[in-house]
Formats: structure tokens, C-alpha cells, sequence
């Protein structure tokens, strides 16, 4: 009996015990469950098709014109952590992760693990790297909506073949990750060919994340790790955006999941950061800021990456020592993204502030005109009330 009440307090903590209102509730939420899906794609290369697990972000069928961040990963056993991560980390407003279209590998296709096989061993073969370029990216940019912003995700072997894969086609990808990459006895002739290859680079600015840990496990890569981050300290150019981090004093099987959410935060930082008003580029003014962020949009990413919310950020700061130029930056926030609702309601309250209510209304309209989200329109509508008061008052 006491076993009995036990397992039932389990469950109900664990959430498996439910009411049935709250059993509905969470099945309707299941609706939001990512969809996973097979991609079969054909190649020169091997006989046999290879079955990629594709797995689409919750919004993908709801959202029909938007464009995905596409992440790779060759281990099969990938798909359920990066998933559920994935999950995790973007839901909340795509924030820290933009909302990724992830694909991994078929487990034990043997054409697939023979180009791995020769691109390890065979100095100057790139038949995986044709595979990746001519057949399996464009297999999954004609099904899928991608937005051309890619990732090379990879644990020991996979991440050797990541830093391969930089070295010989940097195009291929905008970011690297390797964690515990395996190096040693000639891996791919990485560290070989890297130090030539690092000081070539061009083309649009790349990111590198290499990790790894002092585990028993790593232990023997360690040399290597360690000389590998002296050639790229040594030769990398401004085009790669390099970070070398060590996840010392944790285990061995938690290296990938510590270092996708770690590359992850790093790569897409500058989407989400604020710059503050006296960093070096908002202290240059607003046209500083809009080029920065026409670089990010351009260069580093290719997908619009907005400057609002810094703009804001430099008007709050300008109007407290200057009204005008405040509400200058405000005009040019909102010019910049005239279907922005934060650029409007920033700028309806500079009005207000000023006194001036009929703009205010106006552009309060506006930032309730460009949203859905509940929370926004409660607290603008609030706003636009309070607006038409004043103006009444006048």
C-alpha cells in the first residue's frame, strides 16, 4: 500500500498524474511538439539512399513565410538532444536560439561512413564535402523554407570533420562547432593542412567554436587540442571569429550538450544584445548603429538583424540630456523599421513627453496596428486610452 501511494506521488510530481481538464490542456499543448520528418536524398556517391531525420521547429506549418537557421549534425543519436535543447532554448522568443530546421544523419549507411572514411584518411579527398555541397544542402534548401544561415554541428569524429570542413569549403557553413574533436595520428590532415589554409581564408566572416574538457576520455586528444589552438591563434585571419573554450572538470558524454548551448549563446549574441548607449559604436551616434547592424545583416548573418532596440536604447539616454536629439533618434528607429511596434510606442511616449498627443496617438496606433501578441496590445491599447485623454484634456 505504502509502495502504491509512493508511485502515485511520484507520478503526480513528475506531471504523468493529471485531472482531466489538465490532461487536456497538456495534450492541446502537444499540438507545439516539434515535427520530425525523414529527407531522402540520392547520391552519385553511394548506392543506397540515406534516410536525414529532419526535425521543424514547432512554428514551421503555422509560420508559412518565414526562413529557418539550418544546423547539421552526422551522429544520429544527435536528433534527441539537440531537439529537445533546441526546444528549450528558442521557444521563449527565439531567444538565445533562433528558431533551427536541425537534420542529422542516418545511423549506419555505409556509402555515408565511406566518404567520412576517406576524408580521414585520404589526404586531398573532398568526396564528402561534394556530397554536402551538391546533393544534401540543396536537397534541403528545395524542401525546406532555410534562410541560408548554416551550422556544422560535431562531437569527437564529427567534430574533426567539422574543422575538415572548414579548412577545405569554409563557404559551406557560416559557424563551426567541434566539440572534443579528434585530432591526433592525422585526423583528416587537419592540423597539417590548417595552418595554410586558416591564413587563406576570405569570403564572409565565419564562426568557430573548439572545446573540449580534461575527462579520461579526452585525455589523449589533449596535445593535440592544445596544438591546434596555437595554428589558429597563430594564423587565423579577421575572417574567423574563433573561441577556444575548455569544459574542464565535467564529464565526458556532457561535452556536445555544453557546447552547442555555449556556441549557441555566442553566435547569435550579437542578434540579441542591446548595445548600450556609451559603447563604442552607439557613443558614434545613430548611423553608427544602423551600420553596424547592416554588417551583421549582410556579412555576418544574411537574415535581417535589427538595430530597434539599440536605437531606443540611445534615445532613452540622449533625452535625458536632450529632448530633441532623443526624440531624433527616435524618428530615425522608427524610419529604419517602420513595422517595428516598440520603434512606434517608443516614439509615441517621446511625443507625449513633449506634449505633442496627437502624434502620439497616432504612432501608438501603429505599434498597436503591427501586433497580435496579447500582452502588446493590452498595454498599448492602455497607453493609446491614456493618450486620447490628455489630448481631450487640452
Amino acid at each position: 500500500m505504502l509502495r502504491n501511494t509512493v508511485y502515485i506521488i511520484a507520478l503526480s510530481i513528475s506531471g504523468l498524474l493529471f485531472s482531466p481538464k489538465i490532461f487536456a490542456e497538456n495534450s492541446a499543448a502537444n499540438v507545439h511538439l516539434s515535427q520530425v520528418e525523414k529527407l531522402i536524398v540520392s547520391s552519385e556517391q553511394f548506392k543506397e539512399s540515406a534516410e536525414f531525420i529532419v526535425t521543424l521547429p514547432p512554428s514551421y506549418s503555422k509560420n508559412s513565410d518565414k526562413e529557418y537557421v539550418l544546423l547539421l549534425d552526422f551522429h544520429p543519436r544527435s536528433q534527441a538532444y539537440l531537439s529537445g535543447m533546441h526546444d528549450w532554448m528558442s521557444h521563449n522568443g527565439d531567444w538565445p536560439w533562433l528558431k533551427t530546421i536541425i537534420v542529422t544523419a542516418p545511423d549506419g549507411h555505409k556509402g555515408l561512413g565511406l566518404l567520412k572514411v576517406q576524408a580521414i584518411e585520404e589526404q586531398g579527398s573532398e568526396l564528402l564535402l561534394d556530397f554536402m555541397e551538391q546533393e544534401l544542402l540543396p536537397a534541403i534548401d528545395s524542401k525546406y523554407r532555410t534562410n541560408g544561415f548554416r551550422i556544422l554541428n560535431g562531437f569527437t569524429g564529427n567534430a574533426g570533420l567539422s574543422l575538415y570542413t572548414l579548412l577545405n569549403r569554409p563557404g559551406l557553413f557560416n559557424a563551426y562547432f567541434a566539440a572534443s574533436p579528434v585530432l591526433s595520428k592525422d585526423f583528416a590532415y587537419v592540423i597539417k593542412d590548417a595552418p595554410k589554409k586558416l591564413a587563406a581564408m576570405k569570403g564572409k566572416p565565419r564562426f568557430l567554436l573548439m572545446s573540449t574538457s580534461d575527462s579520461g576520455f579526452e585525455k589523449r586528444q589533449l596535445a593535440s587540442f592544445a596544438e591546434m589552438e596555437s595554428i589558429i591563434e597563430a594564423n587565423a585571419t579577421s575572417k574567423l571569429d574563433y573561441h577556444i573554450k575548455r569544459f574542464d572538470g565535467t564529464y565526458y558524454m556532457t561535452q556536445p550538450i555544453l557546447a552547442t548551448a555555449y556556441g549557441i549563446e555566442l553566435l547569435f549574441n550579437d542578434v540579441h544584445r542591446v548595445l548600450k548607449p556609451d559603447s563604442e559604436i552607439s557613443s558614434q551616434g545613430a548611423q553608427a548603429i544602423l551600420a553596424h547592424y547592416r554588417y551583421l545583416s549582410e556579412e555576418k548573418y544574411g537574415f535581417e538583424v535589427p538595430a530597434t532596440d539599440s536605437l531606443i536604447a540611445l534615445a532613452k539616454a540622449e533625452s535625458t540630456k536632450d529632448a530633441a536629439k532623443g526624440l531624433a533618434v527616435y524618428q530615425i528607429a522608427v524610419k529604419a523599421a517602420p513595422d517595428s511596434h516598440t520603434a512606434h510606442d517608443a516614439l509615441a511616449n517621446a511625443y507625449a513627453e513633449a506634449g505633442e498627443f496627437e502624434l502620439a496617438i497616432k504612432h501608438e496606433q501603429l505599434a498597436l496596428n503591427n501586433t497580435e501578441h496579447p500582452f502588446w496590445t493590452k498595454r498599448y491599447s492602455e497607453s493609446l486610452a491614456a493618450f486620447e485623454a490628455k489630448k481631450g484634456v487640452l
